[in-house]
């Protein structure tokens, strides 16, 4: 069904090539034109701003001069001097604009001609009267040479103009014929484009039905993969909530082991050393060396205490949250010399919520004194009702969020611990500028009074 739609679509594109192609050279043909015409015109506007600027000088010459000859103040010549100065300006871009134009190039030079008379009538006149010599000057203006140049400036000023605006038309004409053009190819482009559009649109309307078969059947495959996807993440979760449920089994059973097994021996041992002290008082270095041994033991019972909070708190059983995050934050700012800031308020948790609470804080601090290197740390425990918030910050050297997000096992633990009790926690850290670990847990449900305390 496919492979009969391609010669179909190759005719397709071979028809809305063609009329690319032709819309490209149409348009490309239309530039030149306009451009040329563009070209033409903008050289007729400067010919005729140059001839307009050289007959305002002529003409500023001229009031300049009258000005003077009836005053005798040079003030009044100031006109005159000025326009005197921008003629032979005017007169050479005249000149650069009709270089490749001969029959323009002989009228300007006869307009130059006229220019240099009327300036030397204009300048004799002028002359004359700065000398004093008012008879001289006075005929010279009525004689009709100047007049008589001034009629032939303007003539031949006039007829440039005209022919520039000549040249101005055939541009404006040249202009309006490639419009008219590219407007007829444009027009026939368009059909041909409507033509390689509808068959198109044929093609695509089969392809599209038989791309809609082929996605419903990806969609099935998707939707089976995601059902899978979701089993085994569900799996998964169940599984480490599973593994951290035997962990703190464990841990708990290693923590009595240790208490009723290891302590008992610990306790008979001491109780070994201080009856063979008492009973070998003449023997200062058996003595010494009971002393010795009794300070190894009392290390080692120190130090299984030390193990067995690690592994079970017993703090948080007999003493409480509050009590257990008290101690926790005293020890650990005696161990790593860090200031601990604590505000703790009484917050209602079952025990494994008590526990999630506890593990969190424990597990950060134990980053903060590998990581950090703060100087302060706080933790904070507030009651909101419906749910407690535990927050544990620092000032330490913080880190980048998405670098550690792939590598940071910790941190992934405390979040699956969290959530795990229905909560969320939130990290938060920039480089240099701490880092602020804050978890929200539900409360536990207040328990019902029983009868006996009714009573009472």
């Amino acid at each position: 069904m496919r492979w009969l739609a391609f010669p179909k679509m190759a005719a397709g594109l071979t028809l809305a090539m063609l009329a690319a192609l032709a819309l490209v050279g149409i348009n490309e043909a239309g530039y030149r034109q306009s451009t040329k015409a563009l070209i033409e015109i903008s050289e007729a506007q400067r010919v005729r701003l140059a001839l307009n600027l050289l007959l305002q000088s002529i003409v500023d010459a001229e009031t300049g001069q009258r000005g003077y000859l009836l005053t005798g103040e040079a003030r009044y010549r100031e006109p005159y001097d000025s326009a005197v100065k921008k003629v032979d300006g005017q007169l050479a871009a005249l000149q650069s604009l009709y270089a490749h134009r001969p029959a323009e190039s002989a009228r300007l030079a006869e307009l130059a001609k006229h220019v240099s008379r009327k300036l030397a009538e204009i300048d004799m006149s002028v002359r004359l009267r700065r000398e004093g010599n008012d008879d001289a000057w006075k005929f010279v203006i009525t004689t009709d040479v100047g007049r008589e140049e001034m009629e032939a400036i303007r003539q031949q000023t006039g007829e440039l103009t005209a022919l520039s605006n000549e040249a101005l038309m055939r541009g404006q004409a040249q202009i309006a014929s490639s419009l008219r053009f590219s407007r007829i190819g444009i027009g026939l482009v368009a059909l041909a484009g409507l033509a390689a559009f509808y068959l198109y649109l044929r093609q695509t309307h089969a392809l599209r039905s038989a791309g809609e078969r082929q996605q419903e059947a990806l969609q099935r495959e998707r939707n089976a993969l995601e059902d899978e996807v979701r089993e085994r993440t569900a799996t998964l979760a169940e599984l480490a909530t599973h593994l951290q449920e035997v962990r703190e089994t464990e841990r708990g059973f290693l923590a009595r082991e240790l208490h009723d097994e290891l302590g008992s021996l610990l306790t008979a041992a001491k109780l070994d050393v201080a009856r063979l002290k008492s009973r070998l008082v003449d023997s200062p270095e058996a003595i010494q060396r009971l002393q010795h041994m009794n300070e190894l033991l009392n290390s080692g019972i120190a130090l299984k205490r030390r193990i067995i909070e690690d592994l079970r708190p017993s703090s948080l059983a007999n003493l409480g949250l509050i009590a257990s995050l008290e101690i926790l934050g005293r020890e650990f700012a005696e161990r790593s010399a860090i200031e601990v800031e604590m505000v703790l308020e009484p917050v209602s948790l079952d025990e494994a919520n008590q526990l999630t609470v506890y593990r969190m804080v424990q597990e950060s601090l134990t980053n903060i004194g590998k990581y950090a290197q703060a100087t302060e740390a706080s933790i904070v425990m507030k009651n909101y009702g419906n749910h407690v918030v535990v927050e544990v910050s620092d000032n330490g050297k913080g880190f980048d969020m998405q670098a550690a997000r792939a590598s940071s096992h910790g941190l992934a633990g405390m979040q699956h611990r969290v959530q795990t009790a229905k909560g969320k926690l939130t990290i938060s850290s920039i480089p240099g500028q701490g880092t602020r670990l804050s978890a929200s847990l539900p409360t536990a449900a207040a328990p019902a009074p029983s009868p006996a305390s009714q009573l009472a």
